[in-house]
């Protein structure tokens, strides 16, 4: 099941205690501990809520496929690594690659480096031992909460993802990676029109209704 459960009225929790917290900070637990999809990813065992914005974009887009070799940018805390290790199976190939260092996962190479940097893009295609079929980026920068500038500055990190895929997609692969709602995007959308022969995006059921977070499908892609 990918959707919270329709029964969810009536389970609203409060914070027991508010002293020492900031108000941000009890908003985002109040959030956190009323959120359904948090829930269900304790209890399916992924390691965050986003797993599942992954396998409802699988579930419209088809991405994940068994023995398929995937690049996971920004993969902490390991969700979507999670995701993509359960769908492809033994024969697949699943490469994490952040910043920050990661608890194991069965079945994933998880690597500590900067997709930007020539060196940690070497490490993950002999990871991979061959190019990759489906590059994902989940990543998004700390938001400033000026929608103008955290729209600029996500389309600049997505821009970025985009330029590796490129550099180590197999042709066929795709390419999926978050965005903020806002339109400046027009020159990214431009390069994968001429790169891949289709470009869609989605809002998960997952996102936040109160996110104006969306994601880019990028699929057959031309090498």
């Amino acid at each position: 099941m990918t959707k919270p459960p329709s029964n969810t009225r009536g389970l609203y929790q409060h914070l027991r205690t508010a002293e020492g917290r900031s108000n941000a900070s009890q908003r985002w637990l109040t959030r956190q501990l009323n959120d359904p999809y948090v829930r269900m990813a304790r209890e399916a065992g992924w390691r965050s809520r986003a797993a599942f914005k992954l396998i409802q974009l699988d579930e419209k887009f088809h991405l994940l496929k068994p023995g398929q070799r995937i690049v996971d940018l920004g993969a902490a805390p390991g969700g979507w690594t999670q995701v993509s290790v359960a769908r492809t199976g033994e024969r697949g190939k699943v490469v994490g690659l952040d910043l920050l260092e990661m608890d194991v996962i069965a079945g994933a190479t998880l690597l500590q480096g900067d997709f930007q940097e020539e060196a940690d893009e070497k490490r993950v295609l002999e990871a991979l031992a061959g190019p990759a079929d489906l590059v994902l980026s989940d990543m998004a920068p700390n938001t400033t909460g000026h929608a103008s500038t955290d729209h600029l500055r996500i389309i600049g990190l997505a821009e970025l993802a985009l330029d590796f895929a490129l550099r180590v997609l197999t042709p066929g692969g795709a390419f999926v990676a978050k965005l903020f709602q806002g339109g400046a995007q027009n020159e990214m959308q431009a390069l994968m029109k001429s790169r891949f022969t289709k470009v869609r995006y989605a809002k998960p059921e997952a996102s936040r209704k109160d996110s104006s977070e969306l994601y880019v499908v990028a699929t057959g892609f031309k090498g």
